[in-house]
């Protein structure tokens, strides 16, 4: 497999896991997000990533996931699987189980707190990918496994018979543009961001579009990309730069939140727009009476209507 072996392009957003306030799945409220993210043009999702709390998800909870995320999703939206463990045989089980449901491929980061020696990250994608068929994409995610792979790591890994793409979220911007220029004709590379150089970088041919966090902001993240195959530069120039607000106010530069938790911040962001994305799961906790005004005034200021929290 190659970059040519799938179609991933545009904003495929790893999207929320809605739990009811005492902490049960709430797949009532997954399929009514799932109805919303396709209103809202998404390319894409990813389900049991960071943001879908797959740490706090059981082995059967995932594979459900996964089978409600296929039967929900509309024709033409890409669907992948995260299937993050600390271990490979673990890894390559939450992989058949989105073979099982029919999902489009997996995204894997390397397993996280270990800390793996490169040969160990090596062979643990190649592992996993002699067990299965799915198309997959290697997630470089430093602030969550204490790896940052390099650009000599990741030219090595994308060797590998299936991986297609990467997501890669380092804060080392250099590192980034150099990966760009090295991997994107074999692989698809996904964090471009959502400003003018990543508008350039699209321009010439180099990325395929973001695997953001949690959507909240809609069709605005979807359309960035839609705006540059079209040609409209200027139109995504104004979109992204919606995004842009959001990732300044509510985030660090190495994708940390600036306050509560990422995935407290994103659910929030959509119940205050109507959006059933539920509460998180144990250990993270609700954001503060304070931290929600903060996300609610962001929103706002960016005209989207708010509802009260109940």
């Amino acid at each position: 497999m190659n970059r040519d072996s799938v179609d991933w392009y545009g904003y495929i957003p790893a999207i929320t896991t809605p739990f009811t306030r005492d902490g049960a799945l709430d797949f009532d409220g997954f399929e009514k997000q799932m109805g919303w993210l396709a209103r809202e043009r998404m390319q894409g999702v990813i389900l049991a990533g960071t943001t879908g709390e797959w740490f706090s998800l059981s082995e059967g909870e995932r594979a459900e996931l996964f089978s409600q995320g296929s039967k929900n999703a509309p024709e033409g939206m890409i669907v992948l699987g995260g299937c993050n463990a600390l271990t490979a045989a673990e890894a390559i089980r939450h992989a058949k189980a989105a073979e099982r449901a029919g999902l489009d491929g997996i995204l894997l980061t390397p397993p996280p707190y270990i800390v793996p020696t490169r040969a160990e990250i090596v062979a643990f994608y190649q592992e996993v990918s002699d067990a299965t068929s799915m198309p997959m994409c290697i997630y470089n995610w430093p602030r969550g496994c204490v790896v940052d792979l390099d650009i000599d790591l990741l030219a090595e890994l994308a060797e590998i018979d299936n991986v297609v793409a990467i997501k890669n979220s380092t804060g080392d911007m250099s590192r980034f543009v150099n990966g760009l220029y090295e991997l994107s004709d074999r692989v698809r590379y996904f964090g471009v961001p959502t400003n003018a150089f990543g508008a350039d970088m699209i321009s010439l041919g180099r990325g395929d579009g973001l695997m953001g966090s949690g959507a909240p902001l809609g069709a605005s993240h979807s359309d960035f990309w839609r705006a540059l195959t079209e040609g409209d530069r200027d139109r995504a120039l104004e979109l992204g730069a919606r995004d842009r607000v959001v990732m300044e106010r509510w985030f660090t530069r190495d994708y940390g939140a600036q306050f509560g938790n990422a995935q407290a911040i994103m659910k929030t962001a959509l119940r205050l727009q109507g959006v059933p994305a539920g509460y998180v799961r144990r250990p993270l906790l609700e954001l503060t009476d304070e931290d929600v005004d903060i996300v609610r005034s962001t929103l706002e200021g960016l005209g989207i209507e708010t509802v009260s929290l109940s």
